[in-house]
């Protein structure tokens, strides 16, 4: 059975589809990365009088708190966007992630508050947490309910891989603020700017997400009256293998996500010793290797298939992870550019046939719903903790390349449950369930 996605998009529609998503993968991580950036700064504000250390590990601390609301988020947003339909719900969490970051812009430090703070920033991580959990698998629903058949990957791909389009902007944001005004005028007030800029980047948005139709994947399940009124429901009755499968290829992407953007540019500051500086100018260079990588991958994974793929990169994180912090913790801004770059390129790789992939695992009844709590259920034990655990690893082992050590573990067994996911390549969207 084909979908009749292709038809029905006219292309100015489908253009607006590609670009509100792209809009919504950038606003999502923006507002999350530019955290992890501003992390150090964060723990002196909110969390002064403990030691580096401590502070640090208490920002990252609220950093993973964020996370813990996502497989909430992921509960709540995918049943409302299988049961009324994506479009509204998308609109919905592109405004409540960017009010969290602006309000985190807004808050006032430990030291004119006290306690509440503390406690402020991490009501507002619980809310770009809820947010954030519908944002990734709704908008590359979205995106691939609306494209055209044989080109699904890379049209999602691409949309995806604004979010480490996003990181780039936010240590741009931070490097300017650093380097425009001094030391204690960035710690006063200075750092608040990135996480203001949140604010139109969402309205904006948001006005084009209004502008665009259901998807029309959706709509014929609508039509055909099999709507499911309990989507997460059937998903575990009827698809938990599926949904372990996506919650194994989600554990790795978020791992090496927040590894990539929101460890490392600490890392680099804190264990290996570069300036602020040379750390977010090689990591912002290394995400562009992933921004492109990703797209690479997408294109690749609509012309050989989803797994093969997968597994090429896969195994290429198995090998290359532990050289890759090797050679980022020599110490030179070089060292760091070249050991951040091969460590995106094979995550890139990896990240390009993954949305496609968890998406077509599931029937459209039952899509938003199923990836979406896999995913997120992923994200917060593996994703909001790398942070943590990253700094935590170094500080009681005392190696650098600690990190790397586990990403490996966690790469060799996800490459063990990947062997064993079907091939969904020229898969339908529209399952048998769904008609």
């Amino acid at each position: 059975m084909s979908e009749p996605a292709s038809a029905a998009a006219t292309d100015n529609q489908f253009r607006k589809v590609v670009t509100s998503a792209a809009i919504g993968q950038f606003v999502e991580w923006y507002d999350f990365v530019i955290y992890a950036y501003s992390a150090t700064v964060i723990a002196n504000v909110f969390f002064p009088g403990a030691d580096p250390v401590a502070g640090l590990l208490a920002a990252f601390a609220a950093y993973a708190v964020g996370f813990l609301m996502r497989p909430v988020g992921g509960v709540v947003f995918g049943i409302l966007g299988d049961r009324i339909g994506r479009r509204s719900v998308l609109a919905l969490i592109i405004l409540l992630m960017g009010a969290a970051t602006v309000g985190v812009g807004l808050l006032p430090g430990y030291n004119d508050i006290g306690l509440m703070a503390p406690i402020l920033l991490v009501v507002c991580r619980l809310v770009q947490g809820l947010s954030a959990a519908g944002e990734s698998t709704g908008s590359n629903s979205f995106v691939a309910e609306h494209s055209p058949d044989g080109k699904r990957a890379r049209y999602v791909a691409f949309t995806y891989s604004f979010s480490n389009v996003a990181p780039i902007f936010a240590a741009a944001c931070v490097l300017c603020t650093i380097n425009l005004l001094a030391p204690d005028e960035y710690e006063s007030w200075g750092w608040r700017i990135p996480f203001l800029i949140s604010g139109p980047l969402a309205f904006i948005g948001l006005y084009i997400r209004r502008m665009v139709d259901e998807s029309p994947v959706y709509q014929a399940t609508v039509s055909a009256k099999k709507v499911s009124s309990q989507p997460l429901r059937d998903a575990f009755r009827q698809h938990k293998t599926a949904m372990m499968f996506c919650f194994a290829l989600s554990a790795l992407s978020s791992l090496g996500f927040y590894t990539l953007s929101g460890y490392f540019a600490s890392y680099l500051q804190n264990t290996v010793g570069l300036s602020a500086n040379k750390a977010l100018i090689s990591n912002g260079i290394s995400l562009l290797v992933a921004f492109i990588m990703m797209n690479i991958g997408g294109i690749l994974a609509d012309r050989y298939g989803r797994k093969p793929i997968l597994i090429t990169s896969i195994v290429l994180c198995t090998l290359l992870t532990i050289p890759a912090y090797m050679i980022a913790a020599q110490g030179t801004f070089w060292s760091a550019v070249a050991g951040q770059c091969l460590l995106a390129a094979v995550s890139g790789l990896f990240w390009g046939p993954l949305p496609i992939t968890l998406l077509e695992l599931f029937p459209t009844r039952t899509r938003f719903s199923a990836s979406s709590v896999s995913l997120n259920l992923a994200y917060a034990l593996f994703g909001g903790t790398a942070p943590y655990l990253g700094t935590w690893l170094v500080a009681s082992s005392g190696s650098k390349i600690a990190p790397a050590v586990y990403m490996t573990v966690v790469t060799v067994l996800v490459l063990l449950v990947t062997l064993k996911i079907p091939e969904t390549f020229r898969s339908s969207l529209l399952h048998k369930e769904d008609s």
